[in-house]
């Protein structure tokens, strides 16, 4: 397992944080109380929940041409024929991916193709599960265009916790599936709007791992 490279920053402030607490409290407090041990248990628990956040687990990747494959952990929460009005520009496929705070927010590219299409929109922090929230909320648009000529878009959609989305598609690039696209911070969803006659293979509720649980043909 390795950790993000997002994370190196707020991971090393966060442990420097808790030795710094953890030494004045040395220097402070002559005799310790169940209280201080539960204190400082409950901010080295909050550091590993924090170092975990930004975990990257050794994974086998899917090698399939063919299927799109989960640009994140989480669970499918939405599965609708939806309009897209910015890239697709028409009625498509939208399969949506929870991710709570637990789940593994790297975003990867589901599929080979070349990047038509990026767009940061600001918004508002509703809670990702929310319907709505795929279209009110602060999110990254990456529209690609498949080896076969079909189009589709991600979109990485923050959510209450999550304030900042890095996304690190450019315009032009060739991209390969499983390749990151990026990372979202404490826990959102990520949109995906297919073509329609693209068959799904997955359903309301189901678990999903990046880079591995295949979510439609490519046809």
């Amino acid at each position: 397992m390795k950790i993000h490279r997002e994370g190196k920053k707020i991971i090393f402030g966060t442990l420097t944080s808790l030795f710094v607490v953890v030494f004045l409290m040395l220097l402070m407090v002559e005799q310790w109380t169940w209280l201080h041990y539960l204190f400082v248990s409950i901010l080295a628990l909050f550091a590993l929940a924090v170092t975990a956040f930004f975990r990257i687990p050794r994974r086998i990747f899917a090698d399939s041409p063919s299927q799109i494959i989960a640009p994140a952990d989480g669970t499918i929460v939405t599965i609708e024929q939806v309009e897209e009005h910015t890239y697709i520009k028409g009625q498509c496929l939208q399969v949506s991916i929870f991710m709570s705070g637990t789940d593994v927010h790297v975003n990867r590219y589901p599929a080979d193709g070349v990047v038509e299409y990026v767009k940061f929109r600001r918004g508002n922090y509703f809670v990702a599960s929310y319907p709505k929230s795929s279209d009110l909320n602060e999110r990254t648009e990456v529209g690609l265009r498949l080896n076969n000529g079909s189009r589709i878009l991600i979109r990485q959609v923050a959510g209450v916790m999550a304030r900042r989305i890095v996304c690190y598609a450019h315009e032009g690039e060739q991209v390969r599936q499983n390749q990151e696209l990026g990372f979202i911070r404490f826990g959102s969803r990520v949109d995906l709007f297919l073509p329609l006659d693209f068959p799904i293979n997955v359903g309301l509720q189901d678990k999903v791992k990046n880079g591995i649980s295949p979510i439609a043909e490519i046809v």
